[in-house]
């Protein structure tokens, strides 16, 4: 392996790394607060560098068509994310909610969340995704309740319970699936290498993949915020720093989402194995729709756009689980705009809470006219969400329903019965948030616009014009999943 591939493959984790050991000692916040900018763009450009040159694939890394998509996505957001961050966690600590020393540990956090969210996608092993996924977990866990609040420390437990729940069903899947290679390619780390076992992967005991990928799609699927292991994902939501939403939201679920999508393909190797595409079009469905129905019961902001999150990720499960070249498409196509779109609102979020001192919506109105920038962000984010034309959301969801119909119509009424429902609930709050005499607090916040305006331009551009080189990919990437 040349000295370019290795730099290559290693600085995308090798540099958050370092980098959170540096800002767990620095006592400069805002020092802290650019390099941890800095570090973030540095790890999206050896990200982009992977684009031109691969490392061939070794036992515990590789680099795809695949985790390529999922690690351009990741590190873009975090980038933008840790812009927003500086602004956002200066604030809170001008107002006392955070301490100098809770900056340095957010901040150190921040960049052991990024390498651990990019190991997982990195991984050619799937003890190692498993165990990169784990790391991720225990690290948003810590930051959810870095407030130390009573219900930011009850938010953190509760998504520590479940999430070590869903963990544990992972490992035994994962487990699973090592035994049903053992017998095929032997004992050893080859039994847990993700390019091995896809090469034997029609040989293996269908029973035991089978059972192997219930276990990892209920794991996983937790981790990915899919009904009904849902239930850590709103709280952790509302409780923890808006940052950490907006990566939680746009990032943290792709990877889990990801590590599910791997163990399809092996079972789509395995001519003996179950069709995996019905069960995840079933929890896809069921999310959309439930998470729809709950966005009208929602009376706190952060609340109401996780449970928005919880929507789109079934889209997004569902649009694989429906499979074909078309469907995963615009489930890659979805999962982007969502990401970026999703993570512009919480930019807003963040700053109307901190302005308001508060984040229910009762108590919240007129913000285009009290925080123009901030209020009209916010509408345009939420009308893209919604799946309105010209955004990007609205072409995926499109696409999605299109390749529906020609297949299960009755699938697609389903589909687009819950779209609806999640729209209706949506523009509804919307209004009340944004419209009207201004209600609350009218303090000035020192807000970070360039994130929120270059995430809402993209997902605008997408839904006019995507580049021949992108749609390629994305195309291949489709076939890829099968």
């Amino acid at each position: 392996m040349s000295g370019l591939a290795l730099d290559g493959s290693t600085s995308i984790l090798i540099i958050p790394i370092l980098a959170a050991l540096l800002m767990a000692v620095l006592p400069d916040f805002r020092l802290s607060a650019r390099l941890n900018a800095l570090s973030a763009f540095l790890t999206l450009a050896a990200a982009f560098s992977l684009l031109f040159y691969r490392p061939e694939p070794g036992s515990f890394i590789v680099v795809d068509d695949l985790n390529i998509v999922f690690l351009l996505l990741n590190t873009f957001v975090a980038f933008t994310t840790s812009v927003f961050s500086a602004s956002y966690i200066g604030h809170e600590l001008e107002i006392g909610r955070l301490t100098p020393s809770h900056l340095r540990f957010y901040h150190a956090m921040y960049q052991v969340l990024l390498f651990a969210m990019n190991l997982a996608l990195l991984a050619n092993n799937i003890g190692l995704i498993w165990v990169a996924i784990e790391v991720a977990t225990l690290t948003t866990v810590l930051m959810v309740g870095i407030y130390q609040t009573q219900e930011a420390i009850e938010a953190a437990w509760k998504y520590f319970i479940l999430g070590s729940v869903g963990i544990a069903l992972a490992l035994f899947g994962t487990i699973l699936v090592y035994m049903a290679a053992r017998p095929i390619v032997g004992e050893g780390v080859d039994g847990m290498v993700w390019t091995v076992l896809l090469r034997h992967a029609a040989d293996f005991d269908p029973a035991l993949l089978n059972l192997a990928f219930i276990f990892l799609l209920l794991g996983y699927g937790t981790k990915a915020g899919l009904v009904p292991l849902h239930a850590w994902l709103p709280d952790a939501h509302a409780e923890g720093p808006t940052p950490i939403s907006a990566v939680l939201s746009g990032l943290l679920l792709n990877v889990a989402l990801y590590a599910v999508l791997r163990f399809k393909l092996l079972l789509a190797a395995n001519p003996m194995a179950i069709a995996p595409g019905p069960m995840l079009v079933t929890m896809g469905l069921v999310s959309l729709v439930f998470a729809g129905f709950m966005l009208y019961r929602r009376r706190d902001m952060k609340r109401m756009f996780a449970f928005s999150s919880i929507e789109h990720m079934g889209i997004i499960a569902f649009a694989f689980g429906m499979g074909g070249p078309l469907a995963n498409f615009a489930g890659l196509l979805h999962m982007t705009m969502h990401s970026l779109t999703k993570s512009a609102i919480f930019f807003a979020v963040g700053h109307v809470a901190q302005a308001k001192s508060t984040q229910k919506m009762a108590e919240i109105g007129g913000l285009t006219q009290s925080h123009p920038p901030l209020g009209w962000g916010l509408v345009l984010g939420v009308l893209a969400i919604a799946g309105l034309p010209p955004f990007g959301v609205f072409m995926s969801e499109f696409l999605i329903v299109s390749a529906t119909f020609g297949r299960q119509p009755l699938l697609a009424l389903a589909l687009v019965i819950g779209l609806l429902v999640a729209f209706g609930a949506l523009i509804l709050r919307m209004q009340g948030l944004a419209f009207g005499a201004p209600k609350g607090t009218m303090a000035p916040v020192k807000a970070s616009y360039v994130p929120l305006a270059l995430h809402l331009a993209l997902v605008l551009i997408a839904g006019f014009y995507l580049p021949a080189p992108l749609v390629a990919w994305f195309q291949h990437v489709a076939n890829m999943l099968g």
